[in-house]
């Protein structure tokens, strides 16, 4: 009995760790930035002049979706909950 309490415990720990990593500025952070070198290379390839500006719009666009989506989730949640 105590051996599936401490698994089930640890199995918790691992959601609530992922649950945060998901949620995390960290993690924005991360895919912004490769989303803005990915999108930099690309448009310097097919000869986009000024890629490291163009690059910002896809980014900021990513950024700014991950930032109104708590709002939006939270909107669904009180929908959903009456």
């Amino acid at each position: 009995m105590k051996e599936q309490l401490d698994q089930i415990r640890e199995r918790n720990r691992r959601v609530e760790i992922d649950k945060a990593w998901e949620t995390s500025k960290t993690r924005r952070g991360i895919i912004a930035v490769m989303t803005y070198g990915v999108v930099v290379l690309f448009l310097y390839v097919v000869g986009v002049s000024r890629p490291f500006l163009n690059a910002l719009v896809p980014t900021g666009g990513f950024l700014l979706s991950t930032l109104t989506l708590s709002v939006f989730k939270k909107m669904w949640v009180k929908s959903c909950s009456k």
